[in-house]
């Protein structure tokens, strides 16, 4: 196994137009971690997601996946090397079936063994989230709030992703819900699938993370393990506000 990390950024500076959005930015996630990216709205957390997929092109720094250099590369070439991307607001196709919805997740998936692939990556998302199949004909529109990230997230894993990027899971979402999001990330972590989160709920992010980065304004403010990040004072007073470190969220 490498010792180099999955996911590199290295000096990142992205925007829209002439105005940079992220100054600076640099970060790792290593194989199998799950790490969030926190801060408040604004921070560029979103901007730098679209950076790492292609969506944004950075004018100064680097984007490296599994050891090769991804910089501007287009967004579906990202998806062929194995980098899936949840954006927030789910955008899904409302007027299709979720099946179908899923079934756009496959579009790169190439090979004599494609119908194989295919099928086992179905089977993991209704193993994750068993509405989606119940749910196979009905249109994206017509589900529910919690049932629409739940086809968001499957859409993303029937490209049979390394690295999963989400942005914003939780947003708008009841609790129930969002505890049932966060579990299927939990199975996805102990299968082995890197994933980097951005997360506006920072109580929530750290809880079910390794490790953290603090973005403000741009750049990375602050990084460390979730567990150190969850006892500085200035992440705590700004980010987590009264919350305790036990016994809250899902």
């Amino acid at each position: 196994m490498s010792d180099r990390p999955l996911l590199e950024v290295t000096g990142v500076c992205a925007g829209y137009g002439r105005t940079d959005v992220l100054r600076d930015v640099s970060l790792h996630v290593d194989a199998g971690e799950v790490v969030s990216l926190i801060g408040s709205n604004g921070a560029g957390k979103s901007t730098l997601l679209k950076a790492v997929v292609g969506l944004v092109t950075p004018s100064a720094g680097q984007v490296v996946f599994d050891g090769h250099a991804v910089t501007g590369c287009r967004p579906e070439k990202l998806v062929s090397r194995g980098i899936a991307l949840v954006p927030e607001g789910r955008l899904l196709f409302g007027p299709l079936s979720v099946a179908d919805n899923l079934a756009l997740g496959t579009y790169a998936t190439r090979g004599p063994t494609r119908r194989e692939a295919v099928s086992a990556q179905l089977a993991r998302v209704h193993e994750l989230f068993p509405v989606l199949a119940e749910r196979a004909d009905q249109s994206a529109e017509t589900l529910s709030g919690g049932e629409q990230q739940m086809l968001a997230v499957g859409r993303a894993l029937m490209s049979g992703p390394r690295l999963l990027l989400l942005d914003e899971p939780s947003l708008g979402l009841a609790p129930k819900v969002i505890g049932e999001i966060f579990s299927a990330i939990e199975r996805l972590r102990a299968d082995g699938v890197t994933i980097l989160l951005v997360e506006q709920d920072a109580k929530l992010a750290l809880k079910h993370s390794d490790r953290g980065y603090v973005m403000r304004t741009g750049r990375i403010e602050l990084q460390g393990s979730a567990a150190e990040l969850v006892k500085d004072e200035s992440v705590r007073t700004i980010y987590l506000g009264t919350w305790q470190t036990e016994g809250n969220g899902p």
